[in-house]
């Protein structure tokens, strides 16, 4: 069994959502039975990387940075959010209240502590603030967790 944590951007555009969905659907189809992912289900990255591990039969852990990290959401990704969350085999919510970069860095901290691998969906820039995906990679890295970047050619940040 393989565990896979994601950490990725947010703000996509519809053909990079494409792109990026194609491009993590094309490095989980290695693992044909026994994937769990972990994600904390944000916009972006987190839920095509979520979506894409149900679909091709994995299990899905959910790690809640927040009680308010919800509400933090862009209101049009909060029905995904809740489909995804429902179909979570595990939830762990973290002790804070705001969703904060802090709560967010230490979710992705906490899916670390448990992954063999992670997926960064990063164009290589640096973090746009504390907890960007870019500090996750950084920190997945002094660990020795082993890192895929999946930013396929034409893909666009907001």
């Amino acid at each position: 069994m393989i565990r896979i944590a994601v950490s990725g951007h947010r703000g996509l555009r519809p053909n990079t959502v494409a792109l990026i969905d194609a491009a993590i659907r094309e490095a989980l189809a290695r693992h044909s039975s026994g994937l769990t992912g972990l994600s904390c289900l944000a916009d972006g990255a987190d839920q095509i990387f979520a979506r894409a591990v149900l679909d091709l039969g994995g299990e899905l852990e959910v790690m809640i940075p927040a009680q308010q990290y919800r509400d933090g959401l862009p209101s049009e990704f909060h029905t995904a959010y809740d489909e995804l969350l429902r179909r979570a085999s595990q939830v762990y919510r973290l002790d804070f209240v705001e969703s904060t970069s802090e709560s967010h860095m230490q979710a992705s901290s906490r899916m670390l502590d448990d992954a063999d691998e992670l997926f960064a969906v990063w164009d290589g820039q640096p973090a746009r603030g504390y907890g960007g995906t870019a500090d996750v990679v950084t920190e997945a890295r002094k660990r020795g967790v082993p890192v895929r970047v999946i930013w396929p050619e034409g893909a666009l940040r907001d």
